[in-house]
């Protein structure tokens, strides 16, 4: 759908997207702030505000955004009770990196490197080396994921100083390629529920003099996905993930520290032509597009060689009053996938960058109909997407 042209409407100012706080306070930085208060060497600390403990505990809960959790103190009042110990006592949230999205998330987390390094830019993007897109979460179609993400895991460099370290999560994700890339080191241990996961973790949190434990909970974010972050699905699931991390909380061992946070927020996006741009009914949109990556609020846009001006140009004009439309290049230099780019990621970025501001979303029904049909979406820079806890426990 093009803008009027009367409108004369001016494209967002590629610097004027809120950047993560990388270096100061993304995801990226949590675990190396952690391992490096254990004195695990090759760590920096990074977050200011926190302090150092001998056994650190982080609960990912995948989808739990600070503005959703603000929103509901009803059906999480545990957590609710916690916000103000978020970031070292400080009452502020961390920021999760772009995109703002599952895989991504997941692998700054684990290796403790913006996207820029780690390599997995987006939800899909494209392998330079066959020109296909790959789908980073599902890992298809398969690539060797050592030669996709070398660099060793904060978990692996911890156990390697004498740290126990170990994963609690649901059995599932046990031998995933991300995983392997993302969150090896130590032990994993698969439980299939939330209770067993958090005594679980309780029990690893106190097996070493100096513990480093992660675990997660998923299905706060699929049912979000599904059916929107204000749907009673969605808020039994808060109220449910409250009572886990309440559970946990109160099993710590001594000189513990727990935090809580996620890995994205998340959006609703009502299903009208006003704010849903189906690329694949979009001449203009796929005009010179070779490969469409990326997921609908953080779209990475592969050009037709020697058609990137043009696509760029396009897509400005076409959305650019609502999306911040980069180029490759540009979205580097602003920083929005950390301070430097690898040689070997460079390519997986799209030629054109675009990231919601709006509350819009460039579906594709044809090439992408599961993901077209979901109600709450994620990705962007924006702060109900960027913005997570870092809810602190401390015995």
């Amino acid at each position: 759908m093009a803008l009027s042209t009367w409108d004369n409407p001016e494209p967002l100012a590629v610097d004027s997207a809120p950047v993560p706080e990388y270096g100061t306070g993304s995801l990226a930085d949590l675990l190396p702030t952690l391992a490096a208060g254990m004195a695990v060497p090759g760590v920096t600390a990074a977050i200011p505000e926190l302090t150092e403990a001998d056994r650190n505990c982080v609960f990912l809960i995948d989808g739990l955004g600070w503005e959703q959790l603000k929103a509901h103190p009803d059906e999480a009042p545990f957590m609710t009770s916690l916000l103000a110990s978020s970031r070292g006592g400080t009452g502020r949230p961390i920021t999760a990196g772009y995109p703002a999205t599952t895989a991504t998330s997941l692998a700054s987390v684990g290796t403790g490197l913006p996207p820029g390094a780690h390599g997995l830019p987006g939800y899909t993007a494209r392998n330079p080396e066959t020109g296909e897109l790959m789908n980073q979460l599902r890992w298809n179609p398969w690539t060797e994921p050592r030669a996709w993400q070398p660099y060793p895991t904060v978990f692996q460099l911890a156990e390697a100083a004498g740290v126990h370290a170990a994963q609690v999560s649901s059995p599932t994700f046990q031998n995933t390629p991300l995983t392997k890339i993302a969150l090896s080191g130590g032990t994993f241990h698969g439980r299939l529920s939330g209770e067993e996961r958090m005594d679980l973790a309780a029990e690893q949190l106190a097996a070493g003099d100096r513990s480093l434990v992660y675990t997660y909970y998923a299905e706060l974010d699929g049912k979000g996905h599904r059916f929107g972050v204000d749907s009673d699905p969605w808020r039994g699931q808060l109220m449910y993930v409250d009572r886990l991390v309440q559970r946990l909380a109160e099993q710590l061992p001594p000189r513990s520290a727990l935090y809580v946070t996620a890995d994205h927020g998340m959006i609703d996006i009502p299903f009208d032509e006003q704010h849903r741009f189906d690329f694949d009914e979009d001449w203009e949109l796929r005009a010179g597009v070779a490969l469409l990556g990326g997921e609908g609020r953080a779209r990475h846009v592969y050009a037709v060689p020697g058609a990137e001006a043009d696509v760029l140009t396009c897509w400005r004009e076409v959305l650019g009053e609502q999306f911040w439309v980069a180029s490759r290049d540009e979205a580097i230099a602003a920083g929005w996938f950390g301070p430097h780019i690898d040689e070997r990621v460079y390519a997986r970025i799209g030629d054109v960058v675009a990231a919601a501001r709006d509350d819009v979303l460039i579906i594709a029904t044809e090439r992408e109909p599961k993901e077209s049909a979901m109600v709450g979406n994620h990705g962007s820079m924006t702060p109900v997407e960027q913005l997570v806890p870092l809810l602190q426990v401390r015995s």
